[in-house]
């Protein structure tokens, strides 16, 4: 945890946080802090300032935060990620990547390769993907939420709204064959498309062919999806 997250309600009028829950575990068992020692906090979906320690007990941690010369969070990726749901085991670990990268939209949709039990999976719950978003953007030192769409049906998403995504944006499908090189990293607006593990199927490439993307390859390898992400997302844009 290289950030501290704060919600807004959570300050006083004095300017001061008591935390009882991970993120006080994590002060006293790892960053093993003492009163009088600083900390790195921010203010979910706001900005980043410090924090000292005031007391520490077994219970709890109190904070005096100081936003006097606050900083901005690093820069966004200008992409919009949508993702074939992952499995489960999956499932995560690229939400945490993905967030610490930097994506600030995520679709979640269906695929024929993605096992229709995956969509009742707790993992999907609104509380559930906020704390892998969090344990990402704390990871990186950032602040800003990411936002998260599900569609649970492929064909009326690409062929409804996924154009309307699309606009003033480079669409991009990762499918190795027959494929695009990878472009050199820029920071043009782009909306990249992920499929499950043994990737999209034919119809589906199709599809989203038919409403803008372009096919991509990052070589002749072929990488899990957990691999893929990061890797299409370091090539595609310079990261800050």
């Amino acid at each position: 945890m290289n950030l501290i997250l704060l919600y807004p309600s959570e300050l006083t009028e004095s300017a001061t946080v008591v935390l009882m829950d991970r993120r006080f575990e994590h002060i006293r068992d790892v960053h093993r802090a003492q009163p009088g020692d600083s900390l790195r906090v921010g203010i979910l979906d706001g900005a980043i300032g410090v924090a000292r320690v005031n007391r520490l007990d077994k219970q709890s941690v109190e904070l005096a935060v100081d936003f006097s010369a606050p900083r901005q969070p690093p820069a966004p990726l200008p992409v919009i990620l949508v993702l074939a749901l992952p499995r489960p085991k999956m499932f995560k670990r690229i939400m945490q990547t993905v967030a610490s990268l930097g994506v600030k939209e995520i679709w979640l949709i269906h695929s024929y390769r993605v096992d229709k039990s995956y969509w009742s999976s707790p993992l999907l719950s609104d509380a559930m993907i906020q704390t892998q978003l969090l344990l990402g953007l704390e990871q990186a030192g950032d602040t800003l939420m990411p936002r998260v769409e599900i569609r649970k049906r492929f064909k009326p998403f690409v062929e409804d709204e996924l154009p309307g995504l699309l606009a003033g944006r480079q669409g991009w499908v990762a499918h190795p064959y027959d494929a695009e090189p990878c472009p050199p990293a820029s920071t043009a607006p782009a909306l990249v498309a992920v499929g499950p593990e043994g990737g999209f199927i034919n119809y589906e490439v199709d599809k989203l062919q038919e409403a803008g993307l372009r096919r991509l390859s990052l070589g002749s390898r072929i990488l899990r999806v957990e691999t893929a992400v990061p890797v299409l997302l370091a090539r595609l844009f310079p990261l800050s």
